[in-house]
């Protein structure tokens, strides 16, 4: 069975990112979607992880490849941990829990950058709506699969031995 190439892995986590960041824009745009801070926060770290993962494939072969490797790893779990803590919100009861500027760090964040930049960081949704579902489940919980995938994929590309090359004479 042929070995899939480690840089590949890494091609696979950044086309994600960017796959990702350019739905969550078509989606707003065409369906009106409201994004909220923590969906904000998801499309940033998703776009982190998709140029961290860039740089890995373009420098997998020496140290700083590792060293970006590991970031795209570690931005992938914050990123599960966002996604996560908004499920989380979304099955609370109504009114129960907010998501506005004062409640915490990633969302007074958000609200500066939608300040500084609004077409990229503007949220003026609410992280509990759950509205819009893609077969059966949350925009959130999709967010949580793509990025709990990617950290797997990213921690399989980082635990793999070198592969040895075998030269074999005449």
């Amino acid at each position: 069975m042929k070995r899939i190439p480690t840089s590949i892995l890494w091609l696979a986590i950044a086309l994600a990112g960017i796959a990702l960041v350019a739905s969550s824009f078509i989606m707003v745009a065409w369906l009106k979607l409201q994004p909220c801070p923590l969906c904000i926060a998801q499309r940033t770290l998703f776009m982190l992880m998709g140029v961290a993962a860039l740089v890995a494939f373009f420098t997998h072969r020496n140290p700083a490849g590792r060293i970006t490797g590991a970031l795209t790893v570690l931005v992938a779990v914050s990123g599960a941990a966002v996604a996560g803590y908004q499920v989380w919100l979304q099955h609370q009861p109504a009114n129960m829990f907010s998501c506005g500027a004062d409640t915490n760090f990633v969302e007074d964040i958000v609200y500066w950058l939608g300040q500084q930049v609004p077409a990229l960081f503007d949220a003026p949704g609410v992280c509990q709506d759950t509205s819009f579902l893609i077969l059966g489940y949350s925009l959130a919980v999709w967010a949580l699969v793509a990025f709990a995938a990617c950290a797997v994929l990213g921690l399989w590309a980082l635990l793999r031995r070198p592969r040895l090359h075998r030269h074999f004479a005449g």
